[in-house]
């Protein structure tokens, strides 16, 4: 793997802990990567969509501009696995929280 792939898999790696806590931030920045398919992220609107959702409970405004614009372009059965795939997060931390 090149230093230039590594880093940005780091990058990655990096804001997923603070994401799967909840951290609007860092979840943008996940479906940022995720929508471009930078910072070591493989393109994924499925992804993208789920990192804009959990950014977008957790408060993030420019998230739902984010969330709203991929799912032009995602079909039905795509959004639906996005929202399945960041209720299981939530539903994770909610019981974290218990």
């Amino acid at each position: 793997m090149g230093n230039s792939l590594k880093s940005a898999r780091l990058q990655i790696e990096s804001r997923l802990p603070d994401a799967m806590r909840g951290d609007g931030y860092a979840c943008y920045d996940l479906g940022v990567a995720y929508s471009t398919g930078t910072d070591g992220a493989d393109y994924d609107l499925i992804e993208a969509h789920k990192w804009f959702n959990l950014a977008a409970v957790a408060g993030n405004a420019a998230a739902q501009t984010a969330r709203a614009e991929i799912a032009d372009d995602m079909s039905a059965r795509e959004i639906a696995a996005a929202q399945r795939a960041a209720r299981a997060i939530l539903a994770t931390n909610q019981r974290r929280a218990a």
